[in-house]
């Protein structure tokens, strides 16, 4: 339970940065600073911009590890090439949940 009232100092320009960035990562002022205060981490709200790019490459995903399996029996060699290229955009899609 929260008891304990905190000030601190900071310019303008400063307190607009933390708006900015805690409104970026849905949280309040004071839960921003809380977090960054104890190096908790701080996570980034996508934006609807940033959610369509990324379902699109879940998408891209899911259909070149389509296209490798389709071609596995008759060109081995280019079936690998489009696996690798679906793990390779997968690990890219997981480095967003981290």
């Amino acid at each position: 339970m929260k008891k304990e009232f905190v000030q601190f100092r900071c310019s303008i320009y400063e307190k607009k940065l933390l708006k900015i960035k805690a409104k970026k990562s849905g949280l309040s002022i004071s839960e921003y600073c809380r977090r960054a205060a104890f190096d908790h981490r701080i996570v980034e709200r996508f934006s609807e911009e940033q959610i369509d790019v990324y379902k699109l490459l879940v998408q891209y995903q899911v259909n070149f590890k389509r296209i490798g399996n389709m071609y596995r029996k008759r060109n081995p060699k280019l079936a690998d090439e489009v696996v690798q290229l679906a793990n390779e955009i997968r690990k890219h899609l997981y480095s967003f949940k981290k």
